[in-house]
């Protein structure tokens, strides 16, 4: 398999890390992940995975690049100018998306009429900065869509990250030119079945892989890892989940999902 792997979801400001984080980026790249983005789920998150991009650039150079945003969960939270913060992190070069942003309604722990306030005005900041949007939906879909359908084709690129959905919704998805971004969800066959069952209508130039590290450790490593966090060195096992479901060689799927990355975010 390639060693060009890209891991476009990884929460490496979450305090699991703080004892290893080092090493996890040793271990990542000893497994050929040659590029990581971080994801930004608030504004001082979006700070701290800059800061990490930073931290890390001398040793590991061309690795760790990070998303802007806030994430559903953290919408009751926002300060009165934090698209301004906003727009200043997105002007610095390893920032790539706006995002990680959109509507949970499942278990709502910001109001759902604020949810869509602050969705609504990320998906307009990344039309008004010409940057690919990085997007979490879950139990919402319909209001999610509802809100991204006027913006189609006006920002450079929408990625649905850690992609759950059922066939309807990912058909949706692909009319509407989004890219998937696929987990070791994909790995799980009670909850995951679903989505195995449809993997294999996603166009392989509409594909990414990512680990959502440190959650969604995939339940097809053998022997099972000691610690139930995820990593990205764990990523190999979301392409050869992939592999096993579309008949797709793994080479191929590494290699397209790189070159998308690439594309998506100027990496």
């Amino acid at each position: 398999m390639t060693n060009h792997l890209i891991d476009i979801g990884v929460n490496l400001t979450n305090k699991r890390f703080d004892k290893d984080r080092r090493e996890v980026l040793v271990r990542a790249k000893a497994q050929g992940v040659a590029k990581l983005l971080l994801t930004g789920t608030s504004v001082t998150e979006s700070q701290r995975s800059l800061d990490l991009c930073y931290e890390y650039q001398q040793e590991f150079p061309h690795t760790l690049y990070t998303t802007a945003g806030v994430h559903p969960h953290d919408a009751d939270n926002v300060d009165s100018d934090y698209l301004d913060q906003l727009t200043q992190l997105a002007s610095q070069e390893q920032v790539k998306a706006i995002g990680e942003c959109g509507l949970d309604f499942n278990r709502n722990f910001s109001a759902p009429a604020q949810q869509r306030t602050v969705f609504k005005a990320q998906i307009s900041l990344a039309a008004q900065l010409n940057m690919p949007l990085f997007l979490h939906q879950r139990d919402a879909f319909e209001s999610w869509f509802d809100l991204l359908k006027p913006y189609i084709g006006k920002v450079p690129a929408m990625v649905s990250h850690c992609f759950t959905g059922n066939k309807r919704e990912l058909e949706q998805c692909l009319a509407a030119d989004m890219y998937i971004g696929i987990t070791g969800w994909l790995c799980d066959e009670r909850r995951g079945q679903e989505l195995r069952d449809i993997v294999s209508l996603i166009p392989l130039d509409r594909l990414l892989i990512e680990t959502d590290a440190p959650y969604l450790t995939p339940r097809t490593i053998k022997p099972r890892p000691k610690s139930s966090r995820n990593e990205p060195s764990y990523l190999s096992y979301v392409i050869q989940q992939l592999s096993v479901l579309t008949a797709i060689d793994p080479n191929d799927i590494a290699c397209q999902t790189s070159a998308n990355a690439e594309k998506i975010f100027n990496l």
